[in-house]
């Protein structure tokens, strides 16, 4: 095989961070009633929670104990473990004849989870890389090098979705072509521009379009469509 799909989880595989985001808000609020959260940390999402936390805590001058982010990050979770499928991303990978895998910020139960109950696993078979098996998790290219050393191929021939500013900011360092899906944003437009400004070659709003887009990258790189070493 020479050419992969990596696909982030949460925002891309399944409709999770409108939910991770909601769960953090009503948390703060309860902490800190009387300021507006939302605005800090809708552009956080993407991190992992703790790190949304601490960078909300900082902006606004605020203090959260290792109890309270534990406590916040249990509700997140517990909330993210029910979200649904991205719509149309089951269709438009079944075809897609790259070989896939999955790069996240989470960790590998959560995500083995995530993939087993929407159905996702016969796309990511053994093929699932998390922030718990590096040093670094995203912004940092760490899981996307790591998944380009697996799967014995190189990340200039490497495909990214990805829907969060540190997701491609980790992919384009890792030097992947990286996808920017924004139609799970609260404003597709404008996620669309932030993805853009941290190297995202092309940015698209409904999963029914990344078969063509994959297509059309599979053919700038000289191979023919489909590859002749799909799986």
């Amino acid at each position: 095989m020479h050419l992969a799909l990596i696909c982030d989880c949460d925002g891309v595989l399944v409709d999770s961070e409108t939910i991770a985001g909601a769960t953090i808000v009503r948390e703060l609020k309860a902490l800190w009633p009387g300021i507006e959260i939302e605005p800090v940390v809708t552009p956080l999402l993407g991190f992992r929670t703790e790190r949304v936390l601490e960078a909300t805590a900082a902006t606004l001058d605020k203090t959260l104990t290792l109890e309270e982010i534990e406590a916040i990050h249990r509700e997140v979770r517990a909330a993210a473990i029910l979200a649904p499928m991205v719509r149309g991303i089951d269709a438009a990978l079944a075809s897609i004849p790259l070989l896939k895998a999955c790069a996240s910020n989470s960790y590998s139960d959560y995500v083995a989870h995530t993939v087993d109950r929407t159905g996702l696993k016969r796309f990511f078979e053994g093929r699932l890389f998390t922030a718990d098996l590096v040093a670094n998790p995203k912004p940092e290219p760490d899981v996307y090098l790591l998944a380009a050393t697996k799967l014995a191929i190189s990340p200039a021939r490497c495909l990214v979705v990805e829907d969060s500013v540190a997701g491609a900011t980790a992919a384009v360092s890792a030097g992947m072509t990286v996808l920017g899906y924004a139609g799970g944003a609260h404003d597709p437009g404008e996620q669309a521009l932030k993805l853009s400004s941290v190297g995202v070659e092309v940015t698209f709003n409904q999963m029914s379009d990344l078969p063509g887009l994959a297509k059309a990258w599979t053919r700038e790189l000289g191979f023919s469509w489909p590859p002749v070493t799909a799986e």
